[in-house]
């Protein structure tokens, strides 16, 4: 599919940029998500970049008919889903593969958000697996690696990264994306 991804992606006028890492396992976060067609522009991506991932989606996507195009397009359902913790869920999930990357909005739907989601901080530590940090600039039309968190001892040090990386990227509605700087006020 990496060929066939790529052709599409540049068809549209975009490109990948900056390598993934030659690890296994990660919790990759992707943003900014601003707009619907991100989600496909992400799937895209990935496999544009030939790596083995699930997308992490809301569990009010997986209705009949669109489960099926969820679990095609590479989704699993959480969040709210009876019985399950999403954070041990993805951990245990992370846990039981040889490779394995668990795709994540951190700052949630298309609605702009200055708070972020800190399961995936949580994941990531849980589960002993670095952050990769994704990106999908429309106003440069590309989309691809800014970086690798490996030391994630310290949340308040892993925000501050993780802004610094994002802080040049635009989303395709701008004004959705926030970054989260109300982690300085908080502990993880």
């Amino acid at each position: 599919m990496k060929p066939f991804s790529q052709y599409i992606l540049n068809l549209l006028g975009w490109k990948i940029t900056g390598d993934f890492p030659d690890i296994k396992k990660s919790i990759t976060i992707f943003a900014p998500h601003t707009a619907h067609i991100d989600a496909i522009y992400g799937k895209l991506g990935f496999s544009g970049l030939g790596i083995k991932y699930v997308f992490l989606s809301k569990k009010e996507l997986f209705f009949f008919p669109m489960n099926l195009i969820m679990k095609k397009f590479g989704s699993i359902a959480v969040r709210g889903v009876e019985g399950q913790n999403a954070i041990y869920h993805v951990v245990e999930l992370l846990n039981s593969k040889d490779e394995l990357h668990v795709v994540i909005s951190p700052e949630g739907w298309v609605t702009k958000v200055t708070k972020w989601n800190k399961g995936f901080y949580y994941m990531a530590t849980k589960a002993n697996v670095p952050i990769v940090v994704s990106f999908l600039d429309h106003k440069k039309k590309e989309m691809g690696v800014k970086g690798v968190i490996y030391d994630t001892k310290d949340f308040k040090s892993v925000m501050t990264q993780i802004n610094e990386m994002y802080k040049d990227v635009t989303g395709k509605r701008p004004e959705r994306f926030s970054l989260d700087t109300t982690f300085e006020h908080e502990q993880a």
